[in-house]
């Protein structure tokens, strides 16, 4: 086997600092002119050196490791988020390592594993973390940014979507479209996402004078939103809209209703939250809401980033707005 090439053979071929070829990869090249970097990199492909991630790690007080927590990855919603976290946080030299929670584990669980490895900051998606738990993580130093979720712990930050304001659109799309018996379907409890989102439409209604909706609860799965539709449309009144709290929920409303020889967008409209892929297939033109992803995850990084270089500073809690996707499934739009 070929003997592996140094940062000491490189820096001493190229006349440099051994300091001055860690430098040059490092993500930003700090304090390297142009003419030094191209030199050393020359050198470097010449020889056949890579650089030495973990002996990087070693000689920092950063492992350059970002921990990101998803409880319910099989949703298609979050394999969508994780891709995008992945692309932006390796494009800023950052590896990510996933912990999943498993349907008898909470969040809970897997931070003592997460501080073990020495992770720079824990990202939080799709899971709820208990206030005593945040205190513990934040006295070793780790910040923690929520993804998706809204907080009233002070050692949090977190970035999510505007779910409140998401819901009163819902509310005004359905009343303004002439829909007289409403029904929503909610998340899983513990959620604040789906309590958002609830909050947010019940008290548009209350607002406009409607008080006659239902309410039936959900799981967040396709399964929950077919069973919750089609105990809605064995009520003697029967819903002329539903809006669910996800996009999952409402696929699998829309196949209920069909499934009961009804027409989606007709008989009954339809309405979700999130606007996943699957939202726009010609098979369901589900209308939604959007959660502007990429810009919560960019909200998410800055945040996390802003908490390495200064820890003490003060958490805070970022709000994005979403916007309506109009597609076929709400008549009269």
């Amino acid at each position: 086997m070929n003997k592996k090439v140094t940062s000491i053979e490189v820096a001493k071929q190229a006349r440099v600092s051994q300091s001055t070829v860690s430098r040059v990869f490092s993500t930003n090249s700090p304090n390297v002119s142009e003419k030094t970097r191209q030199r050393v990199l020359k050198v470097a492909t010449e020889l056949g050196y890579q650089p030495n991630a973990i002996a990087r790690m070693m000689s920092s007080s950063q492992t350059k490791v970002v921990g990101i927590v998803m409880a319910t990855i099989t949703s298609p919603f979050y394999p969508y988020v994780l891709e995008k976290f992945l692309q932006e946080l390796q494009a800023i030299d950052r590896q990510v390592l996933l912990f999943t929670a498993s349907a008898n584990q909470t969040v809970d669980d897997i931070l003592p594993l997460a501080l073990q490895h020495q992770v720079d900051a824990l990202i939080i998606t799709s899971a709820t973390l208990s206030s005593d738990m945040a205190a513990i993580y934040m006295q070793s130093g780790t910040p923690i940014i929520l993804f998706n979720r809204s907080t009233k712990n002070p050692y949090v930050s977190a970035v999510c979507a505007d779910n409140i304001a998401g819901g009163r659109l819902a509310a005004d799309v359905l009343l303004d479209t002439g829909h007289e018996r409403l029904a929503f379907i909610a998340g899983l409890q513990n959620t604040s996402t789906s309590q958002d989102r609830e909050q947010g439409f019940i008290e548009r209604l209350q607002e406009r004078e409607y008080g006659n909706w239902n309410r039936i609860q959900g799981r967040y799965t396709y399964k929950s939103g077919y069973q919750a539709t089609e105990t809605l449309l064995n009520n003697p009144q029967p819903p002329d809209a539903i809006f669910c709290a996800n996009d999952i929920m409402a696929l699998g409303a829309i196949d209920a209703i069909r499934a009961n020889n009804l027409q989606v967008g007709e008989d009954i409209s339809v309405i979700g939250f999130d606007n996943i892929p699957m939202a726009g297939w010609g098979a369901y033109q589900l209308t939604t809401i959007t959660q502007e992803v990429d810009d919560m995850i960019q909200q998410t990084i800055d945040l996390m980033l802003e908490k390495i270089d200064a820890p003490k500073s003060r958490s805070r809690v970022e709000h994005i707005a979403g916007k309506l996707v109009i597609r076929s499934s709400v008549r009269n739009l």
